[in-house]
């Protein structure tokens, strides 16, 4: 939340956001069902959001008794049945978390059905484990494993990710990559950012 604090007004969409165990920094309104910041009000009915209960990693997670945590589930659900690329940072997909893993099961489909899709990990794991660990989310070769996010997909084509995967190997139009630069400030990075900027106004992206 931070993070997307310090971006706001910067960009001209921000991401979803979806917090699945919960967050200190997050409000829900549970009469209008609506995500906020805690601490402020809902913009429909004017009430205070109530802040976010926490899931502590036990065994047995309740991911569906807490309306403010399920309609982060929506959300993520949401994500994953219309995605095209997944890019997942550390999240070893533990088979103690098998409400989470399922629930991200349903809405991915099988490998069959995301023959073409592309799943990408930024993890130190060893590949052979990632593959294991995520097997129902793969299918075939269509995915990539790093240790380091500068060496991913995602990092060296930002913002035309998808796009550039499917010039490259549905097209077979290669192009270069137009990599994220390293140690830059936010500011430095608004500005190099804005190189996408006048394409995606143009087409009403975001």
């Amino acid at each position: 939340m931070e993070a997307y604090g310090r971006n706001v007004g910067q960009v001209r969409s921000m991401p979803n956001l979806a917090f699945l165990h919960g967050n200190l920094s997050v409000g829900y309104c549970a009469k209008d069902d609506v995500v906020g910041v805690a601490g402020l009000r809902c913009r429909r009915c004017g009430d205070p959001f109530e802040v976010s209960k926490l899931l502590y990693p036990v065994r047995e997670k309740d991911y569906a008794s807490d309306p403010g945590i399920a309609r982060q589930w929506r959300e993520l659900r949401r994500g994953f049945k219309s995605a095209f690329m997944i890019t997942v940072f550390g999240y070893s997909a533990p088979k103690t978390d098998v409400a989470a893993v399922a629930a991200m099961k349903e809405a991915w489909g099988t490998p069959d059905d995301r023959s073409m899709e592309q799943t990408s990990f930024i993890t130190i794991q060893d590949e052979d484990e990632v593959r294991e660990a995520w097997r129902p989310f793969i299918h075939s070769h269509h995915y990539e494993v790093h240790a380091n996010f500068y060496d991913s997909w995602l990092a060296n084509h930002p913002r035309r990710t998808g796009e550039a995967y499917l010039s490259q190997y549905i097209d077979a139009k290669f192009i270069p990559d137009n990599p994220i630069p390293k140690d830059l400030d936010f500011p430095e990075l608004w500005q190099w950012y804005d190189q996408f900027r006048a394409a995606e106004v143009a087409k009403g992206g975001s």
